[in-house]
């Protein structure tokens, strides 16, 4: 026999000794969305998982299981050696697949009879997923949000840095998504997350909150691909509305630090989807500047011609407004601030 484990009571930390996530779905499983903080450890590789799910479709279950136990009977040494040095370090191994079935479960049985601490996660990744849409809408009742809105560049997300530096509960959703909103949002960071990864991420930061005032950034409803939930969405309406503002040398020296890191094609790329927006004559100016590193030249003209128009924040009623020259000092007067209202 082995051990079973619901993900409510590793969350609830109903558990004893520092644990480890594994998940033994394939890797591109693993990209696409897992259990935060989590490690990958295959049973099958992805083509082999294609193999194996045409046998069952084709041929049945009983052919399926027996193709995939010839397949991995030849991969338990290698997979052993990773779960024996991990088991060095956890006090427990929590093992999880998509629904708790043919890839945790037999896996767990054979790690545990060779004496190895191996759990299975009940129901896999797909309780798991039921799990968190249950609980973060209810989570999220119990919070405060203050909300920092202002201009293209003012250092919104860095204030966020600093405020979580100086011990505030901060939730990054541009960090989260992996994504920094706008048509540039992707410049220098790779493939966005999904939106299951990204709703996972913003629990993982929720749930572990000291306090139930939250620092969050301004966002539209849409993140790149990614969808803010809607009871976070009103949740930030209804939160408490700030404005932070900076000069536009400081604006544009930001924007600068965070986008241009020799990846011209990235940049070209990305003005490519403003076509439309701006017209041809001021792209192509702009490729043109970009290809000369006149890179500070192109970002005032789009704060100033296109950003600002189309983003700048008219809304009344911000409880507070603060200037952003220094972050570290600005993330200071934001909490001398908030404190006051308590």
């Amino acid at each position: 026999m082995y051990k079973v484990i619901e993900y409510e009571d590793i969350d609830k930390n109903i558990i004893d000794g520092p644990y480890c996530l594994i998940d033994v779905r394939s890797p591109s499983e693993y990209k696409l969305y897992t259990i935060p903080n989590s490690i990958n450890i295959p049973i099958l590789d992805d083509q082999e998982r294609k193999i194996v799910g045409t046998a069952y479709v084709q041929e049945g279950p009983e052919k399926a299981i027996r193709l995939g136990m010839k397949i991995v009977s030849k991969k338990l040494p290698d997979i052993y050696d990773k779960v024996v040095e991990l088991n060095k370090e956890y006090k427990k191994l929590i093992f999880f697949c998509a629904r708790g079935g043919f890839r945790s479960k037999p896996l767990v049985a054979l790690l545990s009879s060779l004496g190895i601490s191996a759990i299975k996660l009940s129901g896999g990744y797909k309780k798991y997923r039921k799990y968190i849409i249950k609980v973060l809408p209810e989570i999220v009742k119990e919070i405060k949000f203050v909300v920092l809105y202002g201009n293209t560049g003012v250092g919104k997300t860095e204030l966020l840095y600093f405020l979580k530096k100086e011990g505030m509960d901060v939730l990054d959703l541009e960090a989260c998504a992996n994504h920094r909103g706008s048509f540039f949002g992707s410049v220098g960071l790779g493939q966005q997350n999904s939106q299951k990864m990204f709703e996972s991420l913003l629990y993982e930061a929720l749930k572990n909150r000291k306090t139930n005032l939250v620092f969050i950034e301004g966002e539209s409803k849409k993140i790149g691909k990614i969808f803010i939930p809607d009871y976070i969405f009103q949740a930030m309406e209804d939160g408490i509305h700030i404005r932070i503002d900076a000069s536009l040398e400081t604006r544009v020296n930001n924007i600068y630090k965070d986008y241009v890191k020799n990846n011209d094609w990235e940049l070209i790329l990305a003005l490519e989807k403003l076509r439309k927006h701006i017209g041809d004559r001021n792209i192509d100016e702009y490729e043109e500047l970009i290809k000369q590193s006149k890179y500070k030249k192109v970002i005032e003209d789009l704060m100033v011609k296109y950003y600002d128009p189309l983003y700048g924040h008219k809304k009344k009623n911000y409880q507070a407004v603060f200037k952003n020259e220094n972050p570290a000092k600005t993330a200071k007067e934001i909490i001398k601030w908030a404190n006051s209202l308590k």
